[in-house]
């Protein structure tokens, strides 16, 4: 993965059970979009699956 905060959003997302796009817009390496897109590509290569089925507020995990 090439971006930015890749690393810390990985490590996030194996250490908790589900976890928000803006969780990853915190630590300020990745923009709000961005946090989506990643989570989004991430699903999208079977590497994560979205918990909630919910547009608005979507929640992910392993």
């Amino acid at each position: 993965m090439r971006a930015k905060g890749a690393g810390r959003a990985v490590e996030l997302f194996l250490s908790r059970d589900a976890v928000a796009p803006a969780a990853l817009v915190r630590g300020g390496e990745l923009s709000d979009r961005a946090a989506r897109r990643l989570c989004d590509r991430l699903v999208a290569l079977g590497a994560l699956r979205e918990l909630t089925g919910r547009d608005a507020f979507r929640l992910y995990g392993v």
